[in-house]
């Protein structure tokens, strides 16, 4: 059972909850695409050849991208893939008190490693920033932009503005299992970043790392478009006392083509597209493991995936999608199948 204590402050307790422990962590912004199932596919099968918890957790504070009729959809998809869980579903906005004592936490602190509100616009911190923190479209948030008072303590009373997290300067290092070891620096890469959003619920980095400790993870695995997110939520691990940090390993993302991330520029590419037409969902499987070396044939169920499946096998480097991967896929149908739940 996960760690229910509304206090983020605290370790979790070492019971069996502290386990290996993995999530996955769909957002319900739409349907997934293939690029998404690798990630959970390889996710599950690391964890289940080593024996981990899974967690389901549906990560739904996306303002308005979040679509809440995709949450089932999503769980579907996963399922008719073949990968199971442990515990959840888990919706991230049905629980908002442990985020909200972590502000708490946060703002009380003072000095650095605090919690600050800002109420500037995105143009005005473009107008005084460089560069958007390169890949993301985010933008860095200049520290001679922070009011004066900053690093004082003061009361998480107004959760109708923006907090920012007060980000101590340095070098933060860990080893990712895949992407190698790391040395980043938030501070300079990213500034003050936001934790508490003006809608009133948390930023993804805080909301993230609440529910991570709260839920005993100790193993995140996810796309490398995350990768700067981990020295962030380090700082916050760091600053909110809560133990030992969860280990990373950084999956590289699906590309098209033409070199940018998958997307509907590159044709439906969704996992329920192919579903749709009939395809066999070990053909998908069966293309992850192509895509990290293996000799996987046409088919290859997802427990046999996990039994064959090596972390040094998975590439550092992006995986491209081709016209050609589409037509060997809409070739492995299995009219025996259900094309729809």
């Amino acid at each position: 059972m996960a760690n229910d204590s509304t206090n983020p402050g605290a370790a979790p307790s070492p019971t069996p909850a502290r386990q290996r422990t993995t999530r996955l962590a769909p957002s319900p912004t739409g349907a997934l695409h293939l690029g998404n199932a690798r990630t959970f596919i390889l996710n599950w099968a690391l964890a289940r050849q080593q024996g981990w918890r899974i967690v389901l957790r549906i990560e739904d504070l996306d303002g308005p991208r979040i679509k809440a009729e995709s949450i089932d959809g999503i769980q579907q998809t996963l399922v008719w893939l073949g990968l199971d869980w442990d515990q959840g579903p888990l919706i991230q906005s049905h629980e908002l008190e442990p985020a909200r004592e972590a502000m708490r936490i946060l703002a009380a602190k003072g000095g650095g490693k605090a919690a600050y509100p800002s109420e500037l616009s995105r143009t005005e911190i473009e107008a005084a920033a460089s560069a958007p923190q390169a890949g993301s479209g985010e933008v860095r948030f200049p520290s001679s932009l922070r009011p004066a008072d900053a690093g004082r303590a003061r009361g998480f009373d107004r959760e109708d503005l923006n907090w920012r997290f007060l980000t101590p300067p340095g070098l933060v290092e860990f080893e990712d299992l895949i992407a190698g070891p790391q040395r980043l620096d938030p501070a300079e890469s990213i500034g003050d970043f936001v934790i508490w959003t003006k809608r009133g619920t948390p930023a993804y980095q805080l909301a993230v790392v609440v529910d991570d400790a709260r839920q005993g993870v100790t193993d995140v695995i996810r796309g490398n478009d995350l990768l700067d997110s981990a020295a962030r939520q380090l700082r916050l691990y760091e600053s909110l006392n809560l133990g030992p940090p969860p280990r990373y390993a950084h999956l590289p993302l699906v590309i098209g083509p033409d070199g940018r991330r998958l997307a509907k520029r590159h044709g439906d590419t969704r996992v329920d597209h192919y579903r749709q037409l009939g395809i066999d969902p070990r053909a998908i499987v069966a293309w992850v493991a192509r895509t990290c070396g293996l000799d996987a044939g046409d088919r290859l169920s997802i427990d046999e995936l996990a039994r064959a499946l090596r972390v040094d096998m998975i590439s550092r480097s992006p995986i491209t999608w081709t016209p050609e991967d589409d037509a060997w896929l809409c070739s492995q149908t299995d009219r025996h199948l259900p094309s729809s739940p």
